[in-house]
């Protein structure tokens, strides 16, 4: 199959192209200097060259603080980016996969949400990344879009300074022995391959639709820091914190546990549990930094 993967040298994108490469698929990789998704003639212009059947969308501003500073940027790519994608792939005949996110809903409802709940989102981006969900929804059929949380992976987060939560996590550790983490915010911790293999087995069916795409439980913050530091550094000790202890500069939801339902009900999901994928990840990529500690 020819697969093309927009954000190739992102933490989610990076991960994907080696499962498909892994599979022998042929892909075709684009970096964020290579495409710019608020341009239909950028995508038209790249993706028609590779001729690929199957189009994974990974890129999007999803810095927060900077999306709300320049929402008009957070529109353009997000949103109309998602647009151009979907139109572009449709006039292809491609399948497209477009990634969003758990903040488009605001974390009132302190249950996991499926995908038949209403999304409330609290900030630019989360607005940002609806439309544009909405954008792939209406114009190409053939569609899966994909809603994850708080993804974390082996290759660099441009938004996060180029660490992800575990990586963070480690390195607070080794500098301070001791380290707060807030208890009172709950999510789905998703390693970026374990998503990348959800997507690989998505490619070989036509559920297309919306679909929430996480590990399998829950944890705050704090509990998934205690088992990052259970793992690989039982010397630092965690303390419990409260949300308030940290003010943000942009509101979040405080509770954006996804459950895949949809999934589920297609016999479609190959998720494992966060525990067990941050298992899988500290062990591949993290002795380095563990032996540091």
């Amino acid at each position: 199959m020819r697969v093309a993967v927009v954000g190739s040298n992102g933490q989610l994108g990076a991960d994907i192209v080696s499962v498909f490469t892994s599979l022998g698929d042929e892909v075709a990789s684009f970096t964020h200097s290579e495409i710019e998704l608020s341009s239909l003639e950028s995508v038209r212009s790249c993706l028609e060259g590779s001729n690929a059947e199957f189009v994974v969308n990974t890129a999007a501003m999803h810095h927060v603080e900077k999306c709300e500073q320049d929402p008009e940027r957070a529109f353009a790519v997000n949103a109309v980016g998602a647009r151009n994608l979907a139109l572009v792939t449709r006039d292809m005949g491609a399948v497209v996969v477009h990634i969003s996110t758990d903040y488009v809903f605001d974390g009132a409802k302190n249950e996991p949400y499926v995908e038949g709940d209403i999304a409330l989102p609290l900030n630019v981006y989360g607005n940002s990344k609806l439309a544009g969900e909405g954008f792939v929804r209406t114009l190409n059929p053939r569609h899966f879009v994909l809603r994850t949380s708080a993804l974390y992976g082996k290759s660099p987060c441009r938004a996060k300074g180029g660490r992800n939560f575990v990586e963070l996590m480690l390195k607070l550790g080794r500098e301070r022995g001791t380290v707060r983490v807030v208890d009172d915010e709950y999510v789905s911790p998703t390693s970026t391959i374990s998503l990348a293999r959800q997507i690989s087995a998505l490619s070989k069916c036509d559920n297309y639709g919306l679909y929430h795409s996480t590990a399998e439980g829950s944890c705050s913050w704090y509990e998934f820091a205690w088992a990052i530091f259970a793992i690989a550094a039982p010397s630092v000790k965690v303390e419990p914190a409260l949300h308030s202890e940290f003010p943000a500069k942009v509101q979040r939801p405080r509770y954006s546990v996804l459950e895949n339902l949809g999934l589920k009900h297609q016999g479609l999901n190959v998720f494992q549990s966060w525990r067990e994928g941050l298992v899988e990840y500290l062990c591949a990529h993290v002795d380095a930094a563990v032996n540091q500690l």
